[in-house]
């Protein structure tokens, strides 16, 4: 009786790891996926934002000081004769007609004295016009004809108090609230998970000892701190809020303690303490990987919490400076024009709350994917 042997070997069928399991949990969750999507336009925007701007953050418009958000570009039709006939008294030449055609205004101009070419500076120094120039003088110099472009503006967020493009600084203060709000959750978390791991896992008078210096700091006055800190670094509002996120840890510490406690007493861990890994071996590959779900919820957490502090210490003047902003700036700015200039509160608001929305939501999300267990 003969024996038939399959010719080929099917291979085996690869598994799926427990990211895989975490990354399907995510993407089904509609809410963190359209939180990713919101904040990942609000971070182009804040990145790309500026450079597509044709206005600088810092540019001031004298003569567009609170003009309200709007599509349609600026000057109005009713504004343009007024501002030029302003202009030309401030020349001190007297406009005898008036014309405009197009994008241009046409204007014959006289004046009592012979009329000095430099009279056009007037006109180019508004915010309003530009290219102006002077011909067909009279013989006796004393009537001209003169032109301008009218320069027109776009202000789709409106201007704030100081005639600056609020979109622009909307953008570049995301710039800033974002990196401020990463760098310093980046510092948190790496000191924290570090510190609550290893005093967890010594456990004994290693713990307490740990866990004693975390309770000094706590008793410390986070202003007084912020106030050293401005003093030994300066102005210089990255490597404050390195150092802000340095004192951020404490929370992040004692999370962390709590589920080292519990970790270290599954069956792996003992298993490996047995085959002897070292301690550090241990936390490593298994106490800190094993904590990641209330870390990183935590760090959806601190971001917002972090920009929220920055915009505490700008207020009080231990902040951003300008002409630099934040969201936080530029809504403590617009809730003090909020009657005159609702606009001024209003758009930095949304990139603010939409940010925090997005990072709570994605949080909730990375929470029921990592830990399947509270599903």
């Amino acid at each position: 009786m003969s024996t038939t042997y399959p010719t080929e070997i099917a291979a085996p069928a690869k598994g799926r790891s427990l990211w895989d399991d975490a990354r399907d949990r995510l993407l089904a969750n509609r809410a963190a996926v359209g939180s990713m999507i919101v904040l990942a336009v609000i971070t182009v925007l804040s990145i790309v934002g500026p450079w597509l701007s044709p206005h600088d953050y810092d540019a001031v418009y004298r003569d567009y000081v609170k003009v309200p958000a709007s599509l349609e570009a600026y000057p109005r039709a009713d504004q343009v004769q007024p501002a030029f006939e302003a202009l030309a008294k401030r020349a001190r030449v007297t406009i005898d007609s008036y014309e405009r055609a197009g994008d241009q205004v046409i204007a014959q101009v006289t004046s009592r004295r012979a009329i000095d070419p430099r009279t056009v500076r007037y006109i180019d120094r508004s915010d309003l016009f530009k290219n102006a120039a002077l011909s067909g003088f009279s013989n006796d110099n004393k009537s001209a004809t003169m032109t301008a472009d009218i320069d027109y503006k776009h202000f789709y967020f409106g201007t704030d108090s100081n005639g600056r493009d609020l979109m622009t600084r909307t953008f570049i203060a995301g710039r800033v609230s974002l990196t401020i709000g990463l760098l310093a959750t980046v510092v948190a978390i790496t000191i924290g998970v570090l510190y609550g791991a290893t005093s967890g896992y010594l456990g004994g008078r290693a713990d307490q000892m740990m866990m004693r210096v975390v309770d000094i700091l706590y008793s410390l006055p986070f202003i007084f701190f912020v106030i050293m800190l401005v003093v030994f670094f300066g102005r210089n509002f990255v490597l404050m809020f390195i150092a802000v996120g340095a004192v951020e840890w404490l929370d992040m510490a004692r999370i962390v303690r709590g589920q080292t406690l519990t970790i270290k007493r599954q069956e792996y861990v003992q298993a490996a303490e047995a085959m002897g890994v070292p301690d550090r071996g241990i936390i490593r590959r298994h106490i800190v990987p094993n904590t990641l779900g209330p870390v990183v919820v935590y760090m959806t957490l601190l971001v917002p919490k972090v920009i929220l502090l920055e915009s505490f210490l700008s207020f009080l003047g231990l902040g951003i400076q300008e002409p630099m902003t934040s969201w936080g700036v530029l809504i403590s700015e617009g809730a003090r024009n909020l009657q005159g200039a609702a606009w001024m509160l209003i758009f930095p608001s949304i990139f603010l709350t939409s940010t925090l929305f997005a990072l709570n939501f994605i949080g909730d999300g990375l929470r029921d994917a990592l830990d399947p267990k509270d599903r």
